[in-house]
């Protein structure tokens, strides 16, 4: 409630001042008020429909889309607050003679639309900034309904003081007014900085710097008073993680020297517009470089990845992924007994995946083949042990008493992903069937063998628990890499560059209002000289 008490206060006494100037200034100069207050309610009107479509537009978002938007507002409501800080630190005591002057403007031109688009845009910027913070704001309070009643008390205190300055009956020093208030919220805005983070991550934008650094439960105990205040009000949680309180840091101390470093130490404008184009430029540079040369992860893989042939991680050779010609690739399989095998994995047989964010092939091939020295005839008893000591299912030994002719096939199922030119995975599973005829059998009998031959062993295979496990943790390091990578190589760059933008422009404008000063000082002196000099030429006289 006091945060959202001291925005409402803050940022309604700022409208009402400029409303209250500029019709001070019309009265004064007889001039009738509609026109301003057309422009004051159209502002207020659009200010309230774009507070209503952003918390609409939220509402209406998945959870983690909300939380994304909560980031989002929450920075730009930062980015207003502080550029009203230190606008009204700068401005406050000149700000009722650029009102007039600009009101005076709009007079000369006989223009009424000229005096409501400025009421309007002065009180829509207002009313957007307050929109905004409150927004972010009430997003964190632990008391929507207070938090809401603080805003509208605020804004109530703010119109009277207006109408109280506008008649004339209060007095206010707004430059200290404002500097003062402007303590409080650079520590709400700080604070929506860590909310502003924290969604963020909620979000799954940020997962860099989320290890806890301090346990604040002492000084936060929930349902306090003091909880209500740090927690509710400057926004501090009761566990600060590495990344909230540096960003903290870095505001609350930049923001608060740029506003409150003393006046006689500063240097002069026109040197710290320099110095501010300067660091503007090492902050694109250093965004540029970031953005360019941060180095992405590697996946470290060995070469080979060892194979097993049962659950017991008997070993079974090895097997590699090659690269061939056009993109392909293929596995090499080295048995234990050193037979090498060879299995294509053609790119356009590949199906696309992705595992731990990383973009993977996936190839699922199936090969069959007769084995080697198979025996053409077969006997019922070898039938019964191929099969595990069973008759098979539609084989009736008194009607099909065998012998039979039997035609072997081995079909071999390979698995196998990889990313890049490394792999990840790799098995192969075989099922060897033979298909019995003779003997008396109408038609054709299918057997699956239950006892594996040697060429079915040799297809039977996976790589080891290990190398799964050695995957498994390079992937868990590119995950927490890429989450590094993408803070440092995109949201860093981008950051910086904003700020680089931010600082550039300020300094630009401080410079190029010194050259239009000097042209101008310029111009009258060469002007007063020229009419000097014309007074000391000699005088034509008429004929």
């Amino acid at each position: 409630m006091l945060a959202t008490f001291i925005i409402g206060l803050r940022e309604g006494l700022e409208a009402a001042l400029i409303v209250g100037i500029i019709a001070a200034f019309l009265r004064k100069n007889g001039k009738s008020l509609f026109a301003m207050w057309v422009g004051v309610v159209l502002a207020l009107v659009l200010s309230v429909i774009v507070g209503i479509a952003l918390e609409v537009t939220e509402r209406a978002l998945p959870q983690a889309s909300q939380e994304g938007m909560e980031s989002v507002i929450g920075a730009i409501a930062v980015f207003f607050v502080t550029g009203m800080i230190m606008w009204m630190n700068t401005h406050a005591h000149n700000m009722k003679k650029e009102l007039e002057s600009d009101a005076a403007e709009a007079i000369s031109q006989s223009s009424a639309w000229a005096l409501a688009s400025m009421a309007f845009l002065a009180v829509l910027k207002e009313g957007f900034e307050t929109s905004v913070f409150l927004l972010a704001t009430f997003s964190v309070a632990q008391s929507a309904m207070w938090a809401a009643v603080g805003a509208v008390i605020g804004l109530i205190v703010a119109v009277i003081i207006g109408c109280g300055i506008y008649f004339g009956g209060i007095r206010i020093n707004l430059s200290r007014f404002f500097r003062f208030t402007g303590i409080f919220l650079i520590l709400v805005a700080g604070g929506l900085i860590i909310t502003s983070l924290q969604t963020a991550h909620e979000a799954g934008w940020l997962n860099i710097g989320q290890q806890r650094i301090a346990d604040l439960s002492w000084l936060v105990p929930p349902g306090t008073i003091r909880s209500a205040l740090i927690t509710g009000v400057l926004g501090i949680p009761p566990d600060p993680n590495q990344i909230q309180t540096v960003a903290w840091l870095l505001y609350i101390g930049m923001v608060s020297v740029r506003v409150y470093w003393p006046a006689h130490r500063r240097p002069a404008a026109k040197k710290a517009a320099r110095l501010s184009l300067a660091f503007a430029g090492v902050m694109a540079l250093a965004a540029l470089g970031l953005f360019l040369f941060y180095p992405p992860f590697t996946l470290q893989l060995p070469d080979n990845a060892p194979l097993v042939s049962d659950a017991q991680q008997t070993p079974a050779g090895q097997v590699q992924l090659l690269v061939t010609a056009g993109n392909g690739y293929q596995l090499s399989l080295q048995s234990a007994a050193g037979k090498i095998t060879q299995i294509a994995l053609p790119v356009e047989k590949a199906t696309t995946g992705e595992r731990a964010g990383l973009p993977t092939r996936e190839w699922n091939t199936k090969t069959s083949l007769t084995p080697a020295g198979a025996r053409d005839i077969v006997t019922l008893d070898q039938v019964v042990a191929l099969y595990g000591n069973r008759v098979p299912i539609g084989l009736n030994p008194a009607m099909h008493p065998g012998p039979y002719q039997a035609q072997w096939t081995v079909h071999c199922n390979v698995q196998a992903s990889a990313a890049g030119d490394r792999l990840l995975d790799a098995s192969g599973q075989a099922e060897e069937v033979i298909t019995l005829s003779g003997s008396g059998l109408q038609s054709p009998r299918t057997v699956t063998v239950r006892t594996p031959t040697a060429d079915v062993s040799a297809c039977n295979w996976q790589v080891s628990n290990a190398y799964q496990q050695h995957v498994s943790d390079a992937l868990q390091q590119r995950q927490t890499y890429q989450d590094t990578y993408r803070f440092r190589a995109y949201m860093l760059p981008a950051l910086l560059a904003v700020l680089a933008l931010i600082f550039a422009v300020s300094a630009l404008r401080v410079l190029l209002q010194f050259r239009h000063e000097r042209s101008s000082v310029s111009l009258e002196y060469d002007l007063s000289f020229g009419s000097q000099s014309h007074k000391h030429l000699p005088k034509i006289k008429d004929k």
